[in-house]
């Protein structure tokens, strides 16, 4: 039996050129980097009033859009959620079914349409405004309805879209998105939101651990911290790093203030210079003026600071410089910071 030859709607696709397909990408990320830059240096005193709008009013962020605009409304009040700024979206079409009943006088609504002629944003904002809210429009067009009827206009406007056929949202929404991300910021720093409120609405996952998780919750202290007084014999110095097992100890002197630390990297450098162990004091060995955390820091920064200076642990101090504990990243693994 012979089989009939496979439907031109069967055949696989041709493979994207790959040195076309690079520079169409990259032609995307240029105009949409542009974009956002252009944004940047035009940011202006709309963008101050509808954070003074927000910051004024003791009701909810209500952020509403259709289409693409849509789904960048949800992310925008996601992020405000999450950073201090109570927000939920409302979808357009079902607000003029019932759901404009959630907005209540002291609330602000933020519509964003790139035209500011979306009808279904139109036909909702006399009856936005009859309940008492206030209204920002996020547009590209400063002139459209939308914008006059705005108590504050934020301008997304774009030179160009990064599709070829200069038509479907690309750069757009990305300017939306982003400025929707300014505006959250910069309500998270007027309210002082902090890594702790930050963590009570991310319970669950990495986030909260970051920000729960202070470097004294995880520190080895007491006897766990390797020290030895300063003046000390190299050998002794060794002998401590091998009782505490941590690749280190610390030199300390009167009150157990920090003087430096000696290291196992130290250890070998040491070795190779011939220095002779049995009459070296480690004073002529140890690091001076070593890098530290306070113990009240997030285990988060003190990883941070060890992947800067590329060392697997590090030495706590309190504010007066005294030694308290020694964190090490086997510390920050059981506390799955890392």
């Amino acid at each position: 039996m012979i089989k009939a030859a496979p439907s031109a709607s069967r055949k696989k696709p041709e493979p994207a050129k790959g040195t076309g397909a690079l520079d169409l990408a990259r032609r995307v990320l240029t105009i949409e980097a542009e974009a956002l830059r252009a944004m940047a240096e035009r940011l202006d005193e709309g963008f101050l009033s509808a954070l003074d709008l927000i910051r004024s009013r003791k009701g909810r962020v209500v952020v509403s859009g259709i289409g693409k605009s849509g789904h960048i409304a949800r992310k925008i009040a996601s992020t405000m959620s999450s950073t201090g700024t109570p927000a939920y979206f409302v979808h357009p079409a079902e607000a003029s079914h019932g759901d404009l009943g959630m907005i209540e006088a002291g609330d602000v609504f933020i519509a964003i349409s790139y035209s500011g002629a979306s009808d279904e944003l139109l036909d909702i904002v006399p009856l936005v405004k009859r309940r008492g809210a206030k209204l920002i429009a996020m547009t590209g067009n400063a002139g459209s309805a939308l914008a006059r009827e705005a108590d504050a206009h934020l301008d997304a406007r774009v030179a160009q879209e990064a599709c070829p056929l200069n038509l479907a949202p690309t750069a757009s929404t990305t300017a939306a998105l982003a400025l929707g991300d300014a505006l959250a910021v910069a309500l998270l720093d007027a309210r002082g939101f902090s890594a702790d409120d930050f963590a009570r609405s991310h319970p669950r996952g990495r986030l909260h651990r970051q920000a729960l998780v202070h470097v004294a919750d995880v520190m080895c202290r007491g006897e766990s911290v390797p020290s030895v007084p300063g003046g000390a014999s190299a050998i002794q110095a060794v002998a401590e790093i091998t009782r505490g097992r941590l690749g280190m100890t610390a030199i300390v002197g009167e009150g157990r203030r920090l003087l430096g630390v000696f290291t196992d990297g130290d250890l070998r450098r040491a070795l190779q210079r011939g220095v002779d162990f049995a009459a070296a004091r480690i004073d002529e060995l140890m690091t001076r003026a070593p890098k530290t955390v306070r113990p009240e820091a997030l285990a988060a920064e003190a990883v941070q600071l060890m992947e800067r200076h590329k060392v697997s642990q590090v030495l706590v101090v309190d504010a007066a410089g005294a030694l308290v504990g020694a964190l090490n990243t086997h510390d920050l693994l059981r506390a799955k910071v890392i």
